[in-house]
């Protein structure tokens, strides 16, 4: 798996954004879903496909409130709920109603901090940022597999260096850190992508994980509070945001071009079960860094990329959903 981690060299810098990756790309006759498309990162990467001619629906919690977001942006709206497995089936069968292919699935909702546990008992960041989505893209497997050559997008973050599956405590019954838990959701998105490639490859269906870079204004990071970003270089003394995508500090734009070179680049082509930075396949980095203002850390590491924790992954993931 490790053979694949390295960056291709792309003409897309850290800077360029959502358009610049698409410029003079026709997605017309590509239908997208993006979970969590109506805010943040995930607004900008609903505006970009639809510019390029897809037709992209939006899975919201909230549908009246997604679509009071998207006004003036060319895309439908549909009701799910990342935790509540009966809205995530409902979404999946009112899609494979329509017996229309899935080109580009982007998982890109989140959850970060509390409450500690959703109805069913799971650690709330695992089973949104993970389970959810991957209930979710095992329904929609129809879909895609129609569409003749698909793409799973799985929004991770530079957060899964420091994360790791705790197979014996998944749902944190004791030492419950919400850093801790965020850094494992998002470790669990990688190891999602890596084995849906494996397992899938061969229907034509290929999958990436992404990180967009951070990207302060977005509901997520801004959880972290005004005095933690200010510690971590992210906003200036009067709260604004400081932009450096060299560095990964980004604005939603930028964030999202990355995934949308996930979604669309044929530069990809042949190539999957990666994690993409800045535009790009990331290297391979092991080397323990803590973040810093000039120096945010998110190429991938080994232990998100391993194989046999992939599997075991997806097999304990189906043994959570039949629970």
């Amino acid at each position: 798996m490790t053979d694949r981690q390295h960056p291709l060299e792309t003409p897309f810098p850290p800077a360029s954004t959502a358009d610049d990756v698409l410029a003079g790309m026709d997605l017309t006759g590509r239908n997208a879903i993006v979970t969590g498309g109506h805010a943040g990162i995930g607004l900008e990467v609903t505006r970009a496909l639809s510019r390029a001619g897809a037709s992209v629906t939006v899975g919201a919690r909230d549908p009246d409130r997604a679509a009071a977001a998207l006004t003036g942006v060319s895309a439908a709206v549909g009701q799910l709920d990342l935790v509540d497995p009966n809205s995530i089936n409902a979404f999946a069968a009112r899609w494979l109603e329509t017996d229309r292919p899935l080109h580009i699935l982007i998982n890109g909702a989140g959850a970060s901090g509390g409450p500690e546990r959703d109805a069913r008992g799971y650690e709330t960041q695992f089973a949104t940022n993970h389970l959810g989505h991957f209930q979710l893209t095992r329904a929609l497997l129809p879909a895609l597999r129609a569409a003749h050559g698909a793409r799973v997008v799985n929004v991770s973050s530079g957060a899964q260096r420091f994360g790791r599956i705790r197979w014996d405590d998944l749902n944190f019954t004791s030492d419950y850190d919400s850093r801790v838990a965020y850094a494992q959701s998002k470790t669990a998105n990688v190891l999602f992508s890596v084995e849906l490639d494996r397992r899938w490859a061969a229907d034509g269906i290929r999958g990436y994980a992404v990180h967009p870079g951070v990207v302060v204004g977005t509901k997520l990071n801004n959880s972290a509070g005004h005095q933690a970003l200010k510690r971590m270089g992210l906003i200036d003394e009067n709260g604004q945001p400081i932009i450096d995508p060299v560095v990964g500090k980004k604005t939603p734009g930028q964030g999202a071009s990355t995934v949308v070179f996930a979604a669309t680049s044929p530069l990809l082509a042949g190539i999957g079960g990666v994690y993409l930075k800045d535009n790009d396949i990331s290297a391979l980095d092991d080397e323990l860094r803590e973040l810093t203002a000039d120096h945010i850390p998110a190429e991938v590491a080994s232990h998100s990329i391993d194989p046999a924790s992939a599997e075991r992954l997806w097999v304990l993931s189906e043994r959570l959903l039949d629970a």
